[in-house]
């Protein structure tokens, strides 16, 4: 396909973006995540398996992000509160 006058190839694209990663998944100790949160936490050195609730990480979250400036802790914050309102609040 030319866009522009630039060659692109479908196939390369769609090999080069990882659907996977943006499914949330239940895991081992019940929290449903997507892979890209799960690495968000691993770059940040937070162990998301020690945590049995979504509040109890999203606090362990909160904690650090009293302590330092983390843009990329805080949107997952974000996300993380709106997973919990919208799948485990009676509405």
């Amino acid at each position: 396909m030319i866009i522009k006058g630039k060659e692109y190839k479908i196939d390369e694209i769609i090999e080069s973006v990882n659907i996977d990663s943006n499914i949330p998944m239940k895991r081992k100790n019940g929290l449903v995540l997507r892979d890209t949160q799960i690495q968000i936490l691993k770059n940040n050195y937070i162990n998301y398996e020690e945590f049995n609730t979504l509040n109890a990480l999203i606090t362990e979250i909160e904690e650090i992000l009293t302590e330092e400036e983390n843009e990329e802790l805080e949107t997952l914050s974000i996300e993380l509160q709106e997973m919990q309102y919208y799948n485990y609040t009676n509405k």
